[in-house]
């Protein structure tokens, strides 16, 4: 996509006093001469592309977005070919600038609702720090930081989803109520979706020892013992465990594996786990990378599944095939009670109409706390009333 040729621009200052103004790139002020040391002034233009009510989106964030975007696609298809991938980036790219309006629109009918996710995040900031065995909050900052990240941004991407999703959750998935008969119907339809080979579902617990020193390997050996301790004597969750304390990049959905058939895993595996039942778990079984514990999360035999072993799966197919329109249908109302003007050369397409905006003052933003950020400032404009 090619930026305007006459778009709004966004004015960040490093540091002084700071203001924002529209104007065309063929009447923009030459950039003053670099300040001394003592007296950082840097400005930086970045290109608006977008103003939904008084929030902004940048051309930065669209790219932002996109790499993001890439970046998830890579890690959830890790078998794909480069083809595969870039034609899934096409496909999803289209609706980017979408996605980021959703975002805005659903953010700030969370603020307006004073939907507070403070406590929320503060878990997930912990869960994170568990998951990569940071001894507290500072060292996971330090450890984000590193990564090339800002810290605050981080935290305020994942409050920005939590906000989300509890909007969709009061708004939208309420509305949704698959009944038991409506699950009965779909399986009595449709059968032979769910004759499958004997398969088993399993989720794990993996402790590495990659890069570890031999005499901490019996420590760690230990560590996933005990852990397997804690749910076959305590009976803690496994699932819960493995968020916690797996080294595995599926500590992030509890530990799930997947549904696998006798042929798809190694014959030693395969062996001791069909000869699980529901629940039960392996010994720690030792690998040349760490020390895992599975446990069969579920077990399928050959043939049509019983209707209690795939009820979720279909109450989850029927919710989400219901959640789709029905989201649209709440972020196109979000649209028509809210103002969002796309600049020339880019596409919203859930684009609803945009009504006229009155442009006023710039006006700094102010963060949950009340006090300003100190380096965004935004324009913010009125939607017009049929008499003005």
């Amino acid at each position: 996509m090619k930026p305007s040729k006459c778009g709004l621009l966004i004015v960040f200052f490093a540091a002084g006093s700071l203001a924002a103004q529209t104007q065309t790139p063929s009447k923009q002020t030459p950039p003053a001469k670099a300040a001394p040391a003592d007296e950082p002034k840097k400005v930086v233009f970045e290109e608006i592309i977008a103003r939904v009510n008084n929030q902004i989106i940048t051309r930065g964030d669209l790219a932002k977005a996109r790499a993001d975007m890439a970046s998830e696609l890579h890690d959830d298809c890790q078998n794909c070919t480069a083809q595969q991938i870039d034609q899934q980036i096409a496909d999803r790219e289209k609706d980017l600038l979408r996605d980021l309006i959703d975002q805005s629109l659903l953010v700030q009918r969370a603020k307006d609702d004073d939907i507070n996710v403070e406590t929320d995040l503060i878990k997930q900031l912990d869960e994170i720090r568990q998951q990569n065995n940071l001894p507290d909050m500072d060292a996971l900052a330090k450890k984000i930081t590193e990564s090339g990240l800002d810290y605050e941004d981080f935290k305020s991407s994942l409050r920005n989803k939590l906000l989300t999703n509890e909007v969709i959750r009061k708004e939208v998935s309420s509305q949704i109520n698959i009944s038991h008969e409506e699950v009965v119907k779909y399986y009595n339809e449709h059968k032979q979706e769910f004759v499958r080979p004997e398969a088993v579902a399993l989720r794990e617990i993996f402790i590495s020892t990659d890069k570890k020193a031999p005499e901490d390997i019996p420590a760690l050996k230990k560590k996933a013992e005990d852990l397997r301790d804690r749910v076959l004597k305590n009976g803690d969750d496994f699932g819960e465990l493995a968020k916690h304390y797996s080294d595995s990049s599926t500590a992030k959905q509890n530990g799930e594996l997947g549904t696998f058939e006798r042929s798809k895993l190694d014959p030693a595996i395969a062996d001791v786990a069909f000869k699980l039942d529901r629940g039960q778990m392996t010994d720690v079984i030792q690998t040349k990378t760490g020390f895992e514990v599975l446990q069969v999360e579920q077990r399928y035999d050959a043939g049509i599944q019983p209707l209690d072993k795939v009820e979720g799966e279909i109450t989850y197919k029927l919710s989400n095939e219901r959640i789709e329109p029905l989201m649209r249908n709440y972020l196109k109302t979000l649209r028509e009670d809210s103002y969002v003007k796309v600049m020339p050369g880019y596409v919203d397409t859930a684009s609803v109409g945009n009504s006229l905006i009155e442009q006023v003052a710039p006006v700094a933003e102010k963060d949950d706390s009340g006090k300003k950020p100190g380096h965004k400032f935004l324009f913010f404009g009125h939607k017009k009333s049929s008499g003005s």
